[in-house]
């Protein structure tokens, strides 16, 4: 395991963000763990997004952009399915020692990963547009 755990942490990259002494654990592990899977696995999602929205809703290419930006907050909080797969994607690239910092308090950072990724799909929702 340990030859794994040695190229999922190179295969990341570095930390992204800022990380101080006066940081709380769950934001280092933000910071040294999720911000790079996420930075990573960036196309992936885009494209497991684009599939979640030919299977359930067709119509949102119509939608106002608001109403984008609100219909994929919305999908990834209500949808828990949807939800666990997306947190598969993610949680597939921890390390062991990353998985079992994770497991002590996975709510929280849950509830981050799942934001962070919210806000990193608004802000490409460009991306999200019917191609002909």
């Amino acid at each position: 395991m340990e030859n794994r755990d040695a190229f999922i942490s190179e295969f990341r990259g570095e930390t992204l963000g800022t990380v101080t002494s006066q940081s709380s654990p769950d934001e280092v592990f933000q910071n040294q763990v999720l911000r790079p899977i996420l930075k990573l696995q960036n196309d992936l999602f885009i494209d497991v997004f684009k599939n979640y929205i030919s299977k359930y809703k067709n119509d949102f290419y119509s939608y106002s952009v608001e109403k984008k930006l609100a219909y994929i907050e919305n999908s990834i909080h209500k949808d828990i399915k949807f939800r666990n797969s997306l947190k598969g994607i993610v949680i597939g690239l921890f390390t062991l020692s990353e998985y079992n910092t994770y497991i002590q308090n996975s709510s929280s950072l849950n509830k981050r990963m799942m934001n962070m990724l919210i806000e990193r799909l608004k802000n490409q929702v460009q991306l999200f547009e019917l191609q002909e």
